[in-house]
């Protein structure tokens, strides 16, 4: 669990042309009360000026005069927005003016070209062939999509509002309660304006977060989790090319395995109907689980200057959430690295399987792509923002070890099966004896769900029939078809 408190704090100023110069000579790393600094330190936005100590620095540029106008019409915009926990609209748009100032080295975002497209269409189409060899589960991707930066934002800002609203609905919440219940009727207005600013500071936050997300994935599924549409393998063309640069591996033989890992994503949350509500689910409940500092609340809220929203931004920057130490917290926590762990952990197992003989960098890829993942990139830099979580898979070594041993063991097919059931899988125990979890008797749910089902359909003659025309070797669980 990442040590990162739940921040909302700005970046710090870039230097300007190169020159080492801040913009804002008073400007540092720190935010206003010298709060920790964001992760995305560096990534500043357009307009930059202001640094940590002017939130909205990001929205309003530098405030010359003919800025003004729309300064204020953004700040009405903000203090009347009346939607759900987060301003949407508003990660939206700063999300989309992260992505066209283009990354620290200086790549702007640009549209991909008909050979770029055609390139991964061929890719992924190549990596569904050869993962059809090494997997039972058949392909997961209807089409195969080339998307730009902005196209990835677009497509996974869905995604992200399942995963973070649970979070911010909590502030929501808090505010509302700090203060004694014969004094909530008299201050509604101003707990309605903080609920306005929060939901602005969570959208201005996020959109920024996942503007610089945007610079570093290179396709839909980098996290572990579906971000992107369902049955749409997608890889980033410009995003590849600097993943590309110094790995002294040629570029076709990356993007090729970069769309086996994305076609192998897209198999299992296809074909494994319940795994995609049991990882948001356990994002959920891990949130559910995190509470607010209602001390370091209740002083906002007594405190609060309308005039100066800054404070607001200040006090969410310093941390107002920590995780409850229960054990149904410790639980979700579990559930969720396990999760992450054998999903990452079966990608990794079979598309090294597909590459190992037919790709010359493909020991170099794995190993590349294994420490990305396991070190925390951005993407857990981004979660540990936005949800005070990191999304690291700590255990894919094991996980990738404990299914290539079942592959040796039980076959393919015997391996694939254990996705029918959440209760069939490994957990984390079984991570720490591989051993044990492979050569023990496994449970048949398939036989179980059926006599469920019978039992609850009260109808047994019918059933019997229907059993008897299908024949007993024809169990649509038996993970074959």
């Amino acid at each position: 669990m990442s040590d990162t408190p739940f921040g909302f704090g700005l970046p710090p100023e870039e230097p300007e042309d190169g020159d080492g110069k801040k913009k804002d000579p008073a400007g540092g790393g720190q935010g206003a009360g010298g709060g920790p600094v964001n992760p995305f330190a560096g990534f500043g936005l357009p307009g930059g000026a202001g640094g940590a100590d002017n939130p909205f620095a990001a929205m309003f540029g530098s405030l010359n005069p003919s800025d003004l106008g729309a300064a204020f019409q953004q700040l009405g915009q903000m203090l009347s927005y009346e939607g759900g926990p987060v301003n949407w609209d508003m990660a939206k748009q700063i999300a989309r003016q992260t992505v066209a100032q283009g990354t620290p080295d200086g790549t702007k975002d640009a549209s991909v070209g008909p050979s770029e497209r055609a390139a991964v269409e061929e890719a992924v189409r190549l990596a569904d062939i050869w993962l059809d060899g090494v997997t039972s589960l058949p392909s997961g991707a209807n089409t195969a999509v080339a998307w730009s930066r902005a196209e990835w934002v677009e497509a996974t800002l869905p995604a992200w509002q399942q995963l973070v609203d649970p979070v911010a609905e909590r502030v929501g919440t808090a505010m509302g309660e700090v203060l004694p219940e014969e004094m909530q009727s008299v201050a509604g207005p101003l707990i309605g304006m903080m609920r306005s600013m929060g939901g602005a500071m969570f959208g201005q936050q996020i959109g920024q977060a996942v503007g610089v997300l945007a610079g570093e994935v290179v396709g839909s599924t980098d996290i572990g989790l579906p971000l992107g549409p369902a049955n749409r393998a997608a890889l980033l063309p410009l995003n590849i090319e600097a993943f590309s640069k110094d790995l002294g591996v040629p570029k076709d033989e990356i993007r090729l395995y970069l769309a086996l890992r994305e076609a192998a994503h897209q198999r299992l949350f296809a074909h494994v109907p319940w795994l995609r509500s049991h990882m948001f689910g356990a994002v959920e409940g891990y949130a559910r689980g995190i509470k607010v500092d209602t001390t370091k609340l209740e002083d906002v809220v007594g405190q609060f200057d309308p005039t100066h929203p800054e404070e607001l931004q200040e006090a969410l920057q310093q941390g107002m959430f920590q995780p409850e130490d229960t054990p149904e917290q410790k639980a979700a926590l579990a559930r969720l690295e396990t999760a992450l762990a054998l999903v990452e952990g079966w990608v990794d197992a079979v598309v090294h399987e597909a590459a190992k003989s037919r790709l010359t960098g493909a020991d170099a890829l794995r190993e590349t792509l294994r420490r990305r993942r396991a070190s925390g990139g951005p993407a857990e830099q981004t979660f540990a923002t936005l949800i005070g979580l990191q999304l690291r898979p700590r255990r894919l070594r094991d996980a990738s070890r404990l299914w290539a041993s079942l592959t040796d063991a039980r076959g393919v097919d015997g391996r694939d099966r254990l996705w029918e059931h959440p209760d069939m899988l490994p957990t984390a125990s079984d991570l720490d004896d591989p051993d044990g979890f492979v050569h023990h008797e496994q449970l048949d749910f398939s036989e179980l769900d059926k006599m469920l089902g019978e039992a609850a359909g009260g109808k047994p003659d019918l059933r019997k029939d229907d059993g008897d025309k299908a024949g007993p070797d024809d169990d649509k669980g038996d993970g074959d078809k």
